[in-house]
């Protein structure tokens, strides 16, 4: 029986027996702090290092990517209204439903990895496709469908797009058009953009190269590229399928981690300040957030954020209700949230 089968029948023992489906070596760290604010600051307690955050469209719900180790971590789903934290994978997630035929460089189901980066295709009737940039046992992009319930959303495997050859380290993902995908490959010695496609594999975007690319969203037409400048301290607009190719650097004054779209059409650029240039003296920031109207590139700051024991670095920013919410990593067990 090959591997793959072998797996699959591992996955449903384990669903029949209601035995989680982890087999991380790595166990989740305590807590070092309670998770109650002395400040102004409200937060949303019991995740680990959520490094990423994307809501499901039309829903009151967060997906939020943990860490516990280099190689591990959970996916969790976060509720906007009740502030409930659920783990969607891997406890609680559904078999997995290989697409071989999409993923054919795919060898099959993961059980425990580190999800980094996560973006979403929307697809009918509260079904869609949710793409996870995974480390540990193999450096890919972990490809789930996510389906609505009464309950909240629940994620099934179905592949995996393995990374480009040399890249450094995948970051973040955005979803292109005609299902294709987008990725920066985060070296801050020169790194770039990456596009896959189900016919394509990976091709290096023309022009795209940078110190340190981190973050990324896409426009809804697919002509631009929107960046976290980590190291130029800025947002950085690439165009896409253009010659000769476009690029505008925005200045935002933090190392920009995570990039994601406002419900205003702004893009919300957060970071932190963890380096100094060397010319230059600078005050280091645990979370920065600032808004950017992507067709006059003017940018609102929005918050600066000292951290606390239990939240010590900022890395996404997203709108939340009335609210925006700040996920970390490094020592952050939890979402920060800041009115606006």
């Amino acid at each position: 029986m090959r591997l793959i089968s072998r797996l699959f029948v591992l996955f449903l023992i384990l669903k029949i027996l209601g035995i989680p489906w982890v087999f991380a070596q790595d166990s989740y760290p305590a807590q070092q702090a309670e998770c109650v604010s002395n400040t102004e600051v409200s937060f949303v307690c019991g995740l680990i290092n959520p490094e990423d955050l994307y809501q499901i469209p039309d829903t009151d719900w967060v997906i939020a990517t943990g860490r516990i180790s280099d190689s591990a971590g959970p996916i969790y789903a976060v509720n906007i209204d009740t502030h409930d934290v659920v783990e969607v994978y891997p406890h609680n997630a559904a078999l997995p439903d290989f697409d071989q035929e999409t993923f054919k460089e795919c060898p099959g189901p993961i059980l425990t990895f580190q999800p980094h980066g996560v973006t979403l295709r929307e697809g009918p009737d509260e079904k869609h496709t949710l793409y996870v940039v995974g480390h540990g046992a193999r450096e890919a992009v972990e490809v789930f469908n996510l389906s609505m319930t009464g309950d909240g959303p629940v994620l099934s495997w179905k592949g995996c797009i393995p990374a480009p050859e040399g890249t450094r380290r995948i970051n973040s993902i955005t979803a292109l058009p005609e299902g294709y995908l987008g990725a920066t490959n985060f070296d801050t010695q020169g790194g770039q953009l990456w596009e896959w496609g189900p016919s394509t594999s990976w091709i290096e975007v023309p022009g795209s190269s940078m110190m340190g690319p981190n973050g990324l969203v896409s426009s809804e037409d697919g002509e631009w590229f929107y960046v976290g400048g980590w190291s130029d301290m800025a947002l950085v607009r690439i165009s896409r399928g253009k010659l000769p190719v476009e690029v505008e650097i925005i200045p935002v004054g933090f190392n920009v981690d995570n990039v994601r779209w406002g419900t205003d059409g702004r893009i919300i650029a957060a970071g932190h300040i963890r380096r100094c240039p060397s010319d230059s003296d600078c005050d280091t920031s645990a979370a920065r957030v600032a808004k950017v109207n992507p067709e006059n590139f003017e940018v609102e700051q929005l918050v600066d954020f000292d951290g606390s024991d239990f939240f010590a670095m900022g890395t996404v920013a997203i709108d939340a209700g009335d609210e925006i919410w700040i996920g970390g990593i490094y020592g952050s067990f939890a979402i920060a949230r800041f009115p606006q």
